[in-house]
């Protein structure tokens, strides 16, 4: 029996004992018969579980979040483009340096720690600051637990004709997010968060509008591992069950991503998200009893996939130390600004559906705060 801590950080996550048996099977060859259907399956649920058109396409890549990331920023941006970032902390910052890489011209709507730029506020600079080729937003910020609502902001993307991006990371399956309702241009995410996988996937659905602004690119095409067009014949090639190749994929993966997926649809999406909601509630209510509060500054604004929590008066990131010590894994600061102000509790995909896990979470913050 493993004597590893319970993992509640905001990623990597508890996995099922269903996703942990895929992950552990033998390697398959990346053209062997099961990892073709597992990868076409797995393609088809993406657009199943991000809400997506049968137009849109779904890319997977061995790599982290950033990964997907950079694959977005390098294939949609050209010198010269100006974008708008929606900034709420730590990845908000890392996107909108990918893009400035890029050649890209940023202009960030900023707000304090703990809050977002209301939509009135970015039609503001939409309007006094543009024309924009395109809009990014952080659906939920790791680093602060800040949610922003993306239908409002993917509808000002579309009134002022801009491409609508979100970083789905630490979102994607527990956030609700409809792409082909809100008309959403991309969404990405990662394995090891809402998704209840192990990290080590990059993973994204992009629309046709996007596809086409990637064809209509007039400066040299993006890096060769980061390039739509060079995994478009692949990803194609796997949801019509056929072999391809361009560089092998992280297969155990992949076997591991069908099932994960699987369970997220057998609970049906709008479920699950539910499930979220309602621990983040219970969580919340825990935490106020031990006098804990959380980073973002209102309550529409706080993830259901994490806590930030701010240290009481007297305690310090000590505690991240004293909680693991009662058998819970749970993360420090990572927003730069209050870095020793604060901890994380991570709360997603299979614990959702495992209260006495959760119990356990709240009994060794109490333990760990005496």
């Amino acid at each position: 029996m493993s004597n590893a801590p319970l993992l509640m950080i905001p990623g990597p996550v508890e996995v099922s004992p269903a996703v942990l048996a895929a992950f552990s099977a033998p390697p398959p060859g990346h053209t062997a018969a099961p990892l073709i259907e597992s990868f076409g399956i797995a393609l088809e649920r993406m657009r199943q579980v991000w809400q997506a058109g049968p137009e849109s396409q779904p890319f997977v890549l061995t790599g982290g979040g950033t990964v997907g990331m950079d694959m977005v920023t390098a294939n949609l941006t050209q010198p010269g483009d100006r974008v708008l970032v929606v900034d709420t902390g730590y990845f908000s910052d890392r996107i909108a340096e990918m893009l400035r890489r890029q050649g890209a011209e940023v202009v960030a709507v900023e707000a304090a720690v703990g809050e977002a730029p209301s939509p009135e506020e970015v039609r503001s600079v939409m309007t006094a600051q543009g024309p924009f080729q395109a809009l990014y937003a952080t659906h939920v910020d790791t680093s602060t637990g800040v949610r922003v609502d993306p239908e409002p902001l993917t509808r000002l993307a579309r009134e002022h004709g801009m491409l609508a991006v979100f970083d789905g990371v630490c979102a994607t399956a527990g956030e609700r997010f409809a792409m082909a309702e809100w008309d959403a241009d991309v969404y990405l995410t990662a394995s090891q968060k809402a998704l209840g996988l192990p990290p080590g996937l990059a993973l994204l659905v992009a629309s046709s509008r996007a596809l086409a602004a990637r064809a209509a690119r007039r400066t040299p095409a993006p890096p060769m591992y980061l390039d739509w067009e060079q995994w478009l014949p692949v990803m194609r090639a796997y949801e019509e069950r056929r072999p391809s190749y361009f560089s092998t994929p992280a297969t155990n993966l992949i076997l591991a991503l069908a099932v994960g997926l699987g369970e997220i649809v057998e609970q049906g999406v709008e479920a699950r998200f539910a499930a979220h909601a309602r621990v983040a509630r219970a969580l919340r209510a825990a935490w106020s009893e031990l006098g804990l509060t959380l980073v973002p500054a209102r309550p529409e604004l706080a993830s259901n996939l994490l806590s930030a929590l701010r240290f009481p008066a007297g305690v310090d990131g000590t505690l991240v130390r004293r909680i693991l010590d009662h058998g819970v894994a749970v993360a420090g600061g990572l927003h730069p600004a209050i870095r020793n102000e604060y901890f994380r509790v991570g709360h997603m995909g299979f614990v959702t559906g495992r209260p006495e896990l959760l119990r356990q979470t709240v009994l060794a913050v109490a333990a760990g705060l005496g």
